[in-house]
């Protein structure tokens, strides 16, 4: 690959500089070419880090002074090391060099030799006098990986509704789900989408991968029903009326074809828990309150300050009177007082929708599910909403993160969702990416990573600006993987990373070496490097969730049919002749179930199910071909059991489509309820060729719901195999 001189591009001072700020000067579409960055973009992404750079004497004293602040500091502002060994950044400091390390654990040591893992206190002063103090974060080689294989279900939980949901799927549904897939199925884990609380608005953005808040839940999701307050709620006769309204809602979407209404969901709930909150709680639950606000500290007032603030002056705070725009400022500190019942009232939607959570994954290990919930962290939050609010300092003003052109995008991508500066998390220690983590890790037996990658670097986007008019900010990969090392350590839980479409080089095998799982999509694992023909099952990777689609691509009935171009082109989103996309979609249809027979993956399992039509056949030879590969973790849509045909999200659409607003549907695109699923004969016949096929039997119970999970066990260990 030739890539073009910096010189020639930005000139050699602005290159020098943004290189030692970790700003790319160019990017690779493809292996064989380089683009140049835009002088204008690097100079935006350096501004929104604090480096002046917008005339060439600026640059020139930028850079002079960037390159006397490396040289003459001992330490970085964090340390990383493993245990058993010297970090390399302390192998650097002059001899004679003293160490004052105060562990995590409250001990003081002179040395780094045999620290505990933990977040610890360097001070180092060297024999010039010079003395620097960092963040020193001592963390395990590797993250927990799962014990053996297993497979599991993958589902948005607001699309999953039962006979007791209010109109939407909640945590009860969840939680039922887990026990019945883990006791009836031998399923080890349940997926689900970003559980994150959302930006209120009229409407509601329903994208689970634009929140408010990454580190609090979204009280949509909680079962009222549930809360032991509940039951000793006055005013019975409105509680009654709120119910029948919820059946009401719940029928409109079951049996009308209503879309998901999530703002009408809320708003039952909301004025339900206004209700339940009037109970007093008992000694022990306000014990468990009081705990949770002391736990979660600051981050907890901050998110339900908004809130509270949300509620008065709209959701985003860049409209608010300017003095409330700081989360720290005097006129904010009394803006709470003043509002402190909403504040108390948002602090107890978090710890009611994080006690359920957890509910849910006690339910999933009690029914002998090894990993449980696996949770999704989404790539960023809402630039309005409370996290970019209350951690301001951490975030880039003025960018957004995105991705470049490629050659399945060529306008690029602006995701709308600001970045976190790598320089402010490292100054801090990585606090808030290591809060974020421990509170999603209290109740995730795993941990899906969208856009891993983004833990290497991310694409700024310049506001204002189009994605081809951005580029790539670098961030400490080996510090982010320390702190998510540590964290899941701390958990016992699995880390997966979406490490789906461009990858740089060497990302895979970093994140293999620490051991965070790959995601593999069947559609996509071609020899890319040889005949570009589907990928045999035995070269695919072991350390990997290996599925047949993900929420953001079509079903498979759809794929294997050709649906998926058909409604693309109904909605005016192809942008070559439809016969084009439907040679292209046949053709490599064909080629994957060409490769399925060669294997005799259509030939009947013994005591597997048996298929009702071709489409169900195939998509059993879909999965056999998935338990023939090494991945430790085989992941099946749920919507795929019964035959649903609809995309949850279809990339590229706003409007157009409702995304994230369906309920799971049949192959006929009617509703079907939990209760439906759990008796449905066609999904039992693919729970019995995933479960022959991982050796736990030849029958499931086919439709009858029979109880045959494992035992309770281990949920992972530090090495394991499929």
């Amino acid at each position: 690959m030739t890539a073009p001189r910096p010189a020639e591009t930005l000139g050699e001072e602005l290159s020098q500089l943004a290189e030692l700020h970790g700003v790319a000067t160019a990017y690779s579409p493809s292996p064989d070419r380089a683009v140049p960055a835009s002088p204008d973009a690097v100079v935006a992404v350096l501004a929104a880090l604090g480096v002046d750079a917008s005339t060439p004497q600026a640059t020139r004293a930028a850079l002079a002074a960037r390159q006397q602040e490396l040289a003459e500091r001992l330490l970085p502002p964090t340390v990383v090391g493993r245990p058993g060994s010297t970090p390399a950044a302390l192998d650097a400091l002059p001899e004679g060099t003293r160490l004052h390390i105060e562990t995590e654990q409250g001990e003081t040591r002179a040395s780094a030799e045999q620290l505990p893992p933990g977040i610890h206190h360097l001070t180092a002063t060297a024999p010039d006098g010079r003395s620097a103090e960092a963040h020193l974060v001592i963390a395990p080689d590797r993250l927990p990986t799962p014990t053996g294989r297993s497979y599991g279900l993958m589902v948005q939980v607001y699309s999953l509704l039962s006979r007791h949901s209010w109109g939407m799927g909640d945590l009860g549904d969840l939680g039922e789900l887990t026990a019945w897939a883990g006791r009836a199925l031998g399923a080890g884990f349940v997926q689900v989408n970003p559980l994150h609380a959302a930006v209120p608005g009229a409407p509601t953005d329903p994208s689970p991968y634009r929140p408010s808040s990454r580190r609090f839940p979204d009280p949509v999701y909680l079962r009222v029903e549930d809360i032991p307050e509940f039951a000793y709620a006055e005013e019975p006769e409105r509680l009654h009326g709120l119910l029948e309204r919820a059946a009401r809602l719940r029928e409109s979407v079951l049996e009308k074809g209503a879309l998901i209404d999530r703002d009408a969901v809320w708003e039952l709930k909301r004025e339900a828990l206004e209700l339940v909150r009037e109970v007093p709680l008992g000694p022990g639950r306000r014990a468990a309150y009081v705990d949770f606000l002391a736990r979660e500290g600051e981050a907890l007032e901050d998110h339900a300050t908004w809130c509270a603030l949300a509620e008065v002056h709209g959701s985003d705070w860049h409209r608010w009177p300017a003095a409330l725009r700081d989360p720290r400022s005097p006129e904010t500190a009394r803006a709470r007082a003043e509002l402190m019942d909403r504040v108390d009232f948002h602090s107890r939607l978090a710890w009611l929708t994080d006690t359920q959570l957890t509910t849910a994954q006690r339910a999933a290990r009690e029914a002998g599910m090894p990993v449980g919930v696996v949770h999704d962290l989404a790539v960023g939050v809402h630039p309005d909403g409370a996290d970019a609010w209350a951690q301001q300092e951490y975030f880039a003003a003025g960018m957004s993160v995105g991705a470049p052109p490629d050659a399945f995008n060529s306008l690029g991508q602006d995701w709308g969702l600001p970045p976190w500066r790598p320089d402010r998390l490292a100054e801090s220690g990585y606090a808030p990416y290591r809060r974020l983590l421990r509170a999603l890790f209290g109740y995730a037996g795993a941990l899906r990573i969208d856009h891993v990658m983004g833990l290497f670097r991310l694409w700024w986007v310049p506001q204002g600006r189009p994605p081809t008019e951005g580029t790539y900010v670098r961030y400490d990969a080996e510090a982010m993987l320390a702190v998510l090392a540590l964290e899941a350590s701390r958990a016992g839980s699995v880390v997966i990373g979406e490490d789906l479409g461009t990858v740089e080089p060497g990302v895979r095998e970093t994140l293999q070496e620490r051991g965070v799982l790959g995601t593999s999509v069947l559609w996509f694992e071609r020899d890319w490097d040889g005949d570009g023909r589907p990928l045999a099952p035995e070269k695919w990777r072991a350390d990997s969730l290996a599925t047949a689609t993900t929420h953001d691509l079509p079903p498979t009935a759809a794929r294997l049919t050709g649906e998926h171009v058909e409604l693309r082109d109904r909605l005016g989103l192809l942008t070559r002749p439809v016969e084009e996309e439907r040679v292209e979609s046949a053709t490599d249809v064909g080629e994957w179930l060409a490769l399925l027979s060669r294997l005799g993956l259509f030939e009947q399992a013994a005591g597997g199910g048996r298929p009702a039509s071709e489409e169900e056949a195939e998509i059993h030879a879909v999965h056999r071909f998935l338990l023939r590969t090494p991945a430790r973790m085989i992941g099946v849509w749920l919507p795929d059991t019964v035959g649903d045909r609809r995309p949850q999200n279809l990339p590229g659409t706003w409007d157009q489509y409702p995304n994230w607003r369906l309920p799971i549907a049949d192959a006929d695109g009617r509703p079907m309820t939990l209760e439906e699923l759990a008796a449905s004969p066609r999904l039992h016949a693919l729970v019995d060729v995933l479960r022959v096929g991982l050796g736990e039997g030849t029958e499931s119970g086919s439709g009858t719901g029979a109880e045959s999970g494992s035992e309770s066990g281990s949920a992972v260990g530090e090495e394991g195999g499929p």
